[in-house]
Formats: structure tokens, C-alpha cells, sequence
């Protein structure tokens, strides 16, 4: 057993080992080595806190079997799970964030003694506030994850799903858990209790069906802020300082991250964190306007207007992601400098289904980060640009989102694609993106729509160039 002085001051650099890996997470070139300072820093805390307890009975066993089957089943789908399915993983990944805080909860109220919490009835009142609080939101990240899990994975879907008197009654439900947790602090009520966790889980269901895909980037974004919090609170309860520490900076980078998504897709934070608040409860706008002609060609015809071209700009999207045709656009990219071809990769903050996704899928691919910009960095750029690739993303670049108020995506930031002389657009057919609209892109004079496998297309181009 170490002291708890000493467990302290390895909590301390656990921690600060943490806030090293945030910020190395912040870059693709810094990434691998962000993700070694948080493996490090949570190694530190979990032995620390298995020395600090000074009680090495059978049960330990138990945890040990348990740690090990969880960390071999973890790292056996890290290993497996294609980077599409990644958002989708991070998802289900937070609902057992949230899922382990509510049972953490249980098990303090039920058990107090073993947690040094008082005994049952007679939890200290400030023990009890914490437990609520982070039994509570672990639950709304639960029951939230799960059904951004289901939209994500396609098995529910990704259009809002609303109806009448939604919003009075999520406020109605939102009061109700302050109102229980004060009356269960009052009366230690078991019932209560329970009651508190139903619609808790209630309200994370409710919160996430009326978002659309178009928002799903800043759901996970915002769960992950949720798992944070939820982790903290349960902190509070066991006296933890690592979990303190932990939840405190996962819940605060979450909000930071949405609110700067939020920001950049011109969406109300707060109308996405209580559930679309606000959203229209007509879908009209999200079905497929009639089919108008549009101009198709094939890999020769691309070839040839990016052979002509002095500058092109790529555009990744999920459809990139699907194919997993990141190398092969690399290949072709690298064919294109050996021409003297101004080549640049131009990313949407919320380009594939989760932040980050496509600088990961490039960095997999060894594309240089220098030739990779940010909206806001190379908007501009489009319309002094000779060829625009556009590889699977669809509702990133919509002019309707600076055209139709009526839009679900209107005011939404999105790249000037159609400002280019030529605009290239891989894709298999002229179904609408994850937002559930048509692209008034594919209907562009300039525009020459290439249907194909983004992969087999991109490496189609290459030969002919």
C-alpha cells in the first residue's frame, strides 16, 4: 500500500500526462505521441489506485480477469474497426462511458460503507448530491450514445425524428431529475433512486432523436462531453482525484470541441445540446427534389481536364472513406506534381461523420501536412483553381446551404467548390448525403459528375494521366 500523499503526487502527473495527450491529439503529426501520454497516464492512475487501496483480497482477482477481458476486447476491435466505422465506435465507446458511471452509482447507494459514503440512509449529503448528479448524466449518455449509435450504423434514421409537444415535455423531464434529486437527497428514498435513473435514461433517448446527420459530428462531439462530466461526478463520490481530473478534462475539451464545431457549421449550441431545440417539424425540405440532367464523363474525361489544369483541389469526404481510396488518391496526387500540378486538399470541419476523420484517413496515407488546409484557410482559393476533385463529399460542399432558408444545412458554412473553372464529383449515384437533400452542385454547368467507386475511379484517373 503507498500513502496517500504519494498517490497524490502520481494522481498529479497522471494528470498532467493527460493534458499532454489533448494537446498532442490536437495535430495529426503529434497524434501517436498525444495517444503514448494518455496510455501512460492512465496506466499510472490504475495501478496507483489499486496500491491505494491496501486490500488485496479475492475479489481483486475478480477485477484483474475483468480488466483483462475488457482490455483484450478493446483492443481486438480497435484492431479490427475500419476508420468509416470509427464514429460509430467512439459512440458505443461513450455509451459504456456513461453506462459504467450508473453502475458505479448503484453501486455506492446501495453499498455505501465500502465507499466510505455513510451507510444506507444516511449517505453525506454532499456524497449523495454527486452520486445523483453523475448517475444522471451518465445515464442521458447511455441512452444518447446508444441512438447516435443506431443513426450512425444506419439501423435508425439519420433525419430528425420530432413530434408535437417534444420540447415542452424534454424541459418537463429535465425539471423533474432536479426536482427528484432534491427530494432524494431530502429522503434517501431507494425509489427515487430508481425513478431517477428511468428517465434519465428517458431524456438521453429524447435529446438525440430530433438531431439529424447533418449534426451527428457535434452529438459525438457533445457525448463525449456528457461521458466527461458523468465521470467526474462519480469522481466526487469515490473522492478520486484521477477520475476528478480525467472526467473534468474529457468534459470540458467536449464542450470546447462542439462549441468550436458548432460555431463553425453556423448551429446554436445550445439548440444541439438540448436536442435540436428549435428544429422544424416538417421534413419536406429533406426529400429529393426531382432529378434534374446533369453532365457525366468518365476517367479519360477527368484525366484529360486535370492534365490541362495548373492547380487542383481535392475535396475528401466519406465516400473516401467507404472506399478506403485515400492511397489511391494519394497515387494520383503524386502523379499530378510529377506534372507540375498545383495540388492542395481542402477539409470541412465536419467532412465523414466525426471530427478529425478525413486528417486521419490523409495522415494514414502519408499526405503531406502542409498541403492540407482548413475551410476557412482555402475557401478563397476555389475560385482561382483550374479542377476541384470532389472524392464522396456531398453535403459539405451544397450551395444550397447559402441559397435556401428552408434548407435543414442553410447557414452552414461550406466549401466554394462550385466557384471552380472545372469541378470534378466522384460518387456512385445522386442520392442525397447523410443530411437527406439533394446537391445543387451535380446540377452545375461546370460541374462533370463521375459515377464509379471512388477508389476504382481515382486509380482509373492515375493510368490515364
Amino acid at each position: 500500500m503507498i500513502s496517500a500523499n504519494l498517490s497524490a503526487i502520481f494522481y498529479l502527473v497522471s494528470g498532467v500526462l493527460f493534458i499532454l495527450a489533448l494537446r498532442g491529439l490536437s495535430s495529426p503529426e503529434t497524434s501517436r505521441q498525444g495517444n503514448f501520454f494518455g496510455i501512460l497516464g492512465m496506466f499510472i492512475a490504475v495501478t496507483v489506485t489499486f496500491l491505494s487501496t491496501g486490500n488485496f483480497s479475492a475479489g481483486f482477482i475478480y477485477v484483474l480477469i475483468f480488466i483483462f477481458l475488457g482490455g483484450s476486447i478493446g483492443a481486438f476491435i480497435a484492431y479490427k474497426i475500419p476508420m468509416t466505422a470509427m464514429p460509430e465506435l467512439v459512440a458505443g465507446f461513450h455509451s459504456l462511458v456513461g453506462l459504467s458511471a450508473v453502475f458505479v452509482a448503484i453501486s455506492a447507494f446501495l453499498n455505501p460503507e465500502a465507499f466510505n459514503l455513510g451507510t444506507p440512509g444516511n449517505i453525506k449529503l454532499g456524497s449523495l448530491i454527486e452520486m445523483s448528479i453523475g448517475a444522471a448524466v451518465g445515464a442521458v449518455t447511455f441512452s444518447g450514445s446508444v441512438i447516435a449509435f443506431l443513426k450512425l450504423q444506419g439501423i435508425m434514421s439519420g433525419s430528425p425524428i420530432t413530434f408535437k409537444g417534444q420540447h415542452p415535455l424534454n424541459a418537463i423531464i429535465l425539471i423533474s431529475i432536479i426536482v427528484i434529486i432534491y427530494f432524494l437527497c431530502s429522503t434517501q428514498s431507494s425509489n427515487l433512486f430508481w425513478i431517477l435513473l428511468v428517465i434519465s435514461f428517458l431524456i438521453g433517448f429524447l435529446l438525440i432523436i430530433p438531431i439529424g446527420g447533418a449534426d451527428m459530428p457535434v452529438v459525438i462531439s457533445m457525448l463525449n462531453s456528457y461521458s466527461g462530466w458523468a465521470a467526474a461526478g462519480i469522481g466526487f463520490t469515490l473522492e478520486n482525484t484521477a477520475l476528478i481530473i480525467t472526467g473534468a478534462l474529457v468534459g470540458s475539451s467536449g464542450a470546447i470541441l462542439s462549441y468550436i464545431m458548432c460555431k463553425g457549421m453556423n448551429r446554436s449550441f445550445f439548440n444541439v445540446i438540448l436536442g435540436g431545440f428549435g428544429a422544424t417539424d416538417d421534413t419536406a425540405t429533406n426529400s429529393i427534389k426531382e432529378q434534374r440532367p446533369v453532365k457525366s464523363g468518365n476517367a479519360d474525361d477527368a484525366a484529360f481536364l486535370m492534365k490541362n489544369a495548373s492547380s487542383v483541389i481535392i475535396v475528401p469526404g466519406y465516400g473516401m472513406a467507404v472506399a478506403q481510396a485515400q492511397h489511391a488518391l494519394r497515387e494520383m496526387v503524386d502523379t499530378l506534381k510529377k506534372n507540375d500540378i498545383k495540388v492542395s486538399y481542402a477539409i470541412h470541419p465536419v467532412a465523414g461523420r466525426m471530427p478529425g476523420h478525413m486528417n486521419v484517413l490523409l495522415a494514414e496515407a502519408n499526405v503531406p501536412y502542409d498541403e492540407v488546409f482548413e475551410l476557412e484557410e482555402i475557401n478563397n482559393d476555389f475560385a482561382n483553381a483550374d479542377v476541384a476533385f470532389v472524392i464522396g463529399a456531398n453535403d459539405v460542399t451544397n450551395p444550397v446551404a447559402k441559397t435556401d432558408p428552408q434548407s435543414p444545412i442553410y447557414g452552414m458554412p461550406v466549401l466554394d467548390v462550385e466557384k471552380c473553372k472545372s469541378v470534378l464529383f466522384v460518387k456512385r449515384s445522386l442520392s442525397p448525403g447523410y443530411a437527406g437533400i439533394d446537391n445543387d452542385l451535380f446540377y452545375k454547368e461546370n460541374t462533370l459528375m463521375l459515377f464509379a467507386d471512388a477508389k476504382k475511379m481515382t486509380e482509373d484517373i492515375t493510368k490515364n494521366l
